[in-house]
């Protein structure tokens, strides 16, 4: 992972950790440290025998004994048990009483101990990554006009979660902005932790001044994705980063493994702060078009003296010729659509949002809001210049297209010299969709590949699932309910509760939510409410998004991975359904809907909780254009409440005292420890043994 906070950087190979940081063990532990640890225990064990006014002397006779096939040493017959066994003598000085015998053989004992120290099987063996973060503003300039962004850890864009397939994932939170925040996951499926997915609809906002710890494991997942702020308009400020979840090394990628990982944000910026955006649609205002288009934070390369001025700062992505890169590109802007492509260089796409692709080549690919995907890319040209990488608005005006163009440099080691003249060609039409939703259509899912598991990923034939539930939702252009600008899915427009719908179901708080939301248009007023969808646990769900907005709208789901079946222009009827993809529409979780057109998304709703379904696009999601899926598993698997929760709204009352300190709260979990109080159980028997 290259890390997104150097102007310049090397693309080097680098494999995923072999352990999590903070690991007690690790590979770099010097060989010494076990017999070390050996012998600090049997004098600590010593000192106590000779200085307590009990003593308790452990003899444990261990004979040579014949072994069986687990190589465990046991006795062969009923006389030799005893001389196999824990003797336990108990005197008291000075007249010593007899002894008193405790018999158990040592295999038993020792694994008795072990059984006892392990931790719950479900998370024996996954490791935990630990981050501490303080989210906190930090001065920038992106496009030249000095400005406040929120940083992690003092970096803009924020720091990588780089884990490994169902590694445990802990990321201590500090809040020192002057509001409320809540970072979310965007890909991560939080099964079982629905309270983790860090949304106003699962989780109180972190306040200011607080820290709160989220603890969740990547199960079963792979892929490129990004974390970002959920709170109103937060992410038009920063504060995101990159998700990357390596496979194991027992699951093989479907393409040679590349020689370095490089990863991109691109996005629309404005040079408003979030706060003059929210009070610019508050007043019932339309932000308008962005001042510009940032790669990894940054500005454009002055490609062009009449449209970059001077002192910007850009991107430069520094490689080997003849090497090849895995590109993994994000869009975290507000709103606009972007079509990225890299001069001279052919794009093979290989993944998005989790799911392996069928492998082609593109010069060009449009990137909608919210969306992530990962390319292959040679170094195959000549060094006689750098390479321009850019990341152009699509489906805008024209007067405003020049400036809404990022440009970063591409930079090979023997370059002779700066890139110039004119950047590659965008796709030709500015204002059609056409070429777009072809290209979208071309993306699909490779079935013979591995996932995060080892059977294909086309062995789930969701095409041969009975759909159980169907919703047709259909939003519009912003309008005005109750003399506020807001925005709406089948004429409700979402306003979150003081208290969220997770807690507010844990502990049956009445009249926080109504499960009535409508599955289709209703042709009424609109309206604001907090009305949510009431979906059926291992229920398979047909959900279409009608778009009779003017723009491209991005759609994303929590919670879970759904399947791209079909997209075209006009009303969605059911004959529609004989257009679907019913065997290689890619699995993914954020998908774009064309103005006048919709698109259709299937997805097996196994995994319960609260789930946010919401419109990518800032400035509509913060006027209302989201919904909730409520799936209630009958047999409640989930694991409990964290012990750190945040209580706000009905539940104040019910709020623990917090700690401010930087550091982990109490809702870190401790099922790590269990393999190193296992192994020093371990060292004690040995340290016992050898008195």
């Amino acid at each position: 992972m290259l890390f997104p906070v150097e102007l310049e950087r090397s693309a080097g190979r680098q494999r995923p950790q072999d352990t999590p940081t903070s690991s007690f063990f690790s590979a770099a532990s010097p060989p010494t440290l076990f017999p070390l640890l050996c012998w600090v225990l049997r004098f600590a064990l010593l000192a106590a025998l000779r200085l307590s006014p009990i003593s308790t002397r452990l003899v444990l006779a261990w004979l040579p004994l014949p072994t069986d096939s687990t190589g465990f040493k046991r006795p062969t017959s009923a006389e030799t048990w005893p001389r196999a066994c824990v003797r336990i003598l108990r005197t008291r000085s000075p007249e010593p009483p007899g002894p008193i015998e405790f018999r158990l053989p040592m295999p038993a004992l020792l694994l008795l101990l072990l059984l006892a120290a392990a931790p719950a099987p479900a998370r024996a063996g996954d490791p935990y990554s630990y981050y501490d973060w303080e989210v906190s503003y930090i001065s920038a300039q992106p496009l030249g006009v000095k400005q406040k962004v929120i940083g992690i850890n003092g970096q803009f864009p924020g720091p990588p979660l780089n884990v490994t397939t169902n590694w445990n994932v802990v990321v201590n939170v500090r809040n020192a902005l002057d509001e409320p925040l809540l970072l979310t996951w965007n890909g991560v499926q939080q099964r079982k932790t629905a309270w983790q997915d860090g949304v106003l609809g699962t989780n109180c906002a972190i306040p200011a001044g607080w820290n709160w710890t989220y603890t969740f494991q990547v199960k079963d997942q792979v892929g490129s994705f990004f974390y970002f702020p959920s709170t109103p308009l937060h992410r038009a400020a920063g504060g995101y980063g990159a998700i990357t979840i390596n496979n194991r090394d027992v699951i093989p990628i479907p393409f040679a493994f590349p020689d370095g990982d490089i990863t991109l944000f691109i996005g629309d910026w404005y040079n408003r702060g979030h706060r003059e955006l929210r009070s610019a649609l508050d007043g019932g205002t339309l932000l308008g078009a962005p001042d510009g288009v940032l790669i990894n934070g940054l500005g454009p390369y002055q490609y062009n003296e009449s449209v970059v001025p001077p002192g910007i700062v850009y991107e430069r992505i520094n490689v080997e010729p003849g090497k090849t890169y895995r590109f993994r590109v994000h869009n975290v802007g507000v709103s606009t659509s972007l079509n990225f492509r890299i001069q001279n260089h052919n794009l093979l796409l290989v993944e998005t949002e989790g799911s392996y692709t069928s492998q082609q080549n593109y010069t060009n690919l449009d990137i909608h809001v919210g969306q992530s995907y990962s390319f292959l890319v040679t170094m195959d040209q000549n060094a006689s210049t750098d390479y321009y990488v850019v990341a152009s608005a699509r489906f805008v005006d024209a007067a405003v297209v020049d400036k809404l163009t990022g440009v970063a440099i591409l930079h090979y080691s023997n370059s002779q010299g700066p890139a110039s003249g004119p950047l590659p060609d965008p796709p030709n039409d500015q204002y059609d969709t056409a070429f777009s939703i072809n290209q979208a259509r071309s993306i699909r899912w490779n079935v013979t590949a591995s996932g995060a598991r080892p059977n294909p990923q086309g062995s789930f034939h969701y095409g041969d699932i009975t759909v159980t539930d169907v919703f047709l939702l259909q939003s519009r252009a912003p309008e005005l309910i109750d003399g506020k600008l807001r925005s709406t899915l089948n004429e409700i427009s979402y306003i979150a509760p003081s208290t969220p719908l997770v807690l507010a179901q844990i502990f049956n708080v009445p009249g926080v939510f109504k499960l009535d939301f409508p599955n289709h248009p209703m042709n009424r007023l609109p309206k604001v409410d907090t009305s949510i969808i009431n979906g059926t646990y291992k229920g398979f769900m047909e959900i279409i998004f009608q778009n009779n907005a003017t723009n491209v709208q991005s759609y994303h789901l929590d919670g879970y991975a759904f399947f791209v079946v079909g997209m075209d222009y006009g009303l969605w009827t059911e004959n529609s359904r004989g257009t679907y993809n019913k065997w290689d529409g890619v699995a993914r979780s954020t998908i774009q809907v064309f103005p006048g057109a919709w698109t259709a998304i299937l997805v097996f709703l196994d995994n319960a909780g609260i789930w946010n379904l919401r419109v990518q696009n800032l400035d509509t999601w913060y006027l209302g254009q989201e919904v909730y899926i409520n799936v209630v598993n009958p047999e409640d698997s989930s694991t409990t409440l964290p012990d750190n929760a945040i209580f706000c709204g009905a539940l104040s009352s019910l709020q623990k005292e917090q700690s401010h300190r930087f550091q982990y709260s109490k809702a870190a979990p401790v099922p790590q420890w269990g393999e190193t109080i296992s192994l020093l159980v371990l060292l004690a028997c040995f340290a016992l043994w050898s008195l």
